[in-house]
């Protein structure tokens, strides 16, 4: 992590969902940080390549006037890694998300570590989509989550093409971007010890919250003040 100076103030925020949800489960980080005087936007990506993925975000970033944070979420961490050598982006979030390193997949770091009994990620089907086991969805998700929650959390996700995961990248923006993160200390989707393994590594500003792999949705007045934080702390 390299620490830049910045010419003005950041006070732009861009959300990146990830895989097995969409871009509604930021509302309540949405609300917490543009009370604060931010301006947010929350990127639908469509989940149907890195490629793809990294396209929408980078658009989203076209539009923002000045720095901003970018924060991603579970698979939207690789989207961020390779999206985020963006001009506009000023730093990166990481909120339990994946961090590959050049030539690393998502999936690299996903088989890095035994998954939870309660992980439901399916193999990929017949048209490559790779889904969340229905039955499992709640416990391996979002376990902090009513039970209404986790159905419509489910109900409006995305379709994950597995082409995704298995995406290597081709230039991490941590490596020169200053860079915080965020663990889901009960995290059932992703192993919290390969998400500390991943931030340890990249000299990450870490900090542990208690919840499930959707701790932006449970968490989100926690999560949007390390995404704050950042903003502050790469402000002129």
């Amino acid at each position: 992590m390299t620490t830049q100076t910045k010419s003005q103030t950041v006070k732009n925020i861009v959300l990146v969902h990830g895989a097995f949800a969409d871009g509604s489960g930021y509302k309540g980080v949405y609300e917490a940080l543009t009370k604060q005087g931010y301006r947010v936007t929350v990127v639908q990506n469509p989940l149907t390549s890195l490629a793809d993925d990294v396209k929408a975000t980078k658009l989203a970033l076209d539009t923002v006037n000045g720095p901003a944070i970018l924060a991603g979420h579970s698979w939207g961490g690789a989207v961020i890694t390779q999206a985020g050598n963006h001009p506009n982006v000023a730093g990166l979030v990481y909120i339990a998300a994946f961090q590959p390193d050049n030539g690393e997949s998502a999936l690299t770091w996903f088989q890095s570590a035994p998954p939870a009994p309660e992980n439901g990620v399916l193999p990929p089907d017949e048209k490559g989509i790779v889904y969340y086991d229905e039955e499992k969805y709640h416990a391996g998700f979002c376990g902090d989550l009513s039970k209404e929650e986790a159905a419509f959390m489910y109900a409006s996700q995305g379709a994950f093409y597995g082409e995704c995961f298995v995406t290597p990248i081709s230039d991490a923006a941590w490596r020169n971007k200053p860079t915080y993160g965020i663990i889901a200390t009960e995290d059932k989707s992703i192993n919290p010890d390969i998400q500390r393994n991943m931030y340890k590594r990249s000299d990450t500003k870490v900090t542990e919250i208690k919840g499930s792999h959707a701790v932006y949705v449970s968490q989100p007045e926690k999560v949007a003040a390390v995404i704050a934080e950042a903003a502050r702390e790469l402000s002129a």
